[in-house]
């Protein structure tokens, strides 16, 4: 019974972001509207059969904007949480495995940076690196991999001192074998969890970003774009805002809720830990 809840906890949410990833990725398909053509004589229109969620202050379709700007909204938080998971877990796995000098040193640097609000820390960034889509992906990720690399070497910490470690160490087995073989195996639930956590943070702080204009184009379609497009005529056109709103929140709450059905089926089908490999 518990077995069932839990992949039910993880079926819902993978079901939800399949379907905002596939919507976004068939937009060709989904919707002939041009999300950049301006019509001024449809402006602020209500939703209407030929308009599924009405237009914007421009006359431009929200239905085909909101799925335009899910490719670039997705791409670039998914861009930016591959850039905070691979050194973030480099870092980790260094700093719990070897402990140390190298352990204080590394996690000191990324208490620095923790110190600094994520998306504070990524509009610094972004300022350093130029406006773009490719700055703020990459601004996102390094914001991010602090937080990343501070999960790994707790998880990698406490696997460290077991006894099939321990064991694999005496047999004389090499570090990067045991790292492989022994510690990731045995992590990868929460590594996995938190990865799906830093992808709803790298989907937020992106948006907030392109709210804040400072991604380029501001005629791009972009769910954070289409939210400060949307301020300025908000009382006279709610669903404007409300379309990219939506799906940037159920965007978010489904990768949460993921997080911690991973977490939980991971934990009641292996008693929390992974069988030593």
């Amino acid at each position: 019974m518990a077995a069932r809840l839990t992949l039910r906890h993880i079926a819902l949410p993978a079901a939800m972001l399949l379907f905002i990833a596939l919507a976004s990725a068939l937009a060709s398909v989904l919707t002939s509207a041009d999300p950049m053509a301006v019509a001024p004589a449809q402006a602020n229109e209500p939703p209407t059969p030929e308009h599924l969620f009405g237009t914007d202050q421009f006359g431009r379709d929200v239905w085909s904007r909101t799925l335009w700007g899910g490719q670039r909204t997705l791409t670039v938080a998914l861009v930016g949480t591959l850039i905070a998971i691979v050194p973030g877990l480099l870092i980790g796995l260094a700093a719990g495995y070897w402990g140390g000098y190298l352990d204080r040193a590394l996690m000191g640097a990324a208490d620095v940076l923790l110190a600094f609000p994520n998306l504070l820390l990524a509009m610094a960034l972004v300022a350093l690196l130029g406006y773009g889509t490719h700055q703020i992906a990459l601004a996102v990720g390094l914001a991010g991999f602090p937080a990343y690399a501070r999960v790994a070497r707790a998880a990698a910490l406490e696997v460290r001192g077991t006894p099939y470690v321990e064991a694999a160490r005496a047999v004389g087995a090499g570090r990067g074998r045991i790292i492989a073989r022994h510690i990731l195996p045995n992590i990868g639930a929460t590594l996995v969890a938190f990865g799906a956590v830093t992808f709803s943070w790298s989907l937020l702080n992106a948006a907030a970003l392109n709210f804040l204009g400072l991604g380029g184009s501001i005629s791009t379609p972009d769910w954070g774009i289409m939210l400060a497009d949307a301020r300025q005529a908000f009382r006279v056109a709610p669903w404007a805002g409300a379309a990219p709103g939506l799906a940037i929140t159920l965007t978010v709450l489904a990768a949460n809720a993921l997080a911690e059905g991973w977490q939980r089926a991971t934990q009641v089908g292996a008693g929390g830990r992974a069988c030593p490999q």
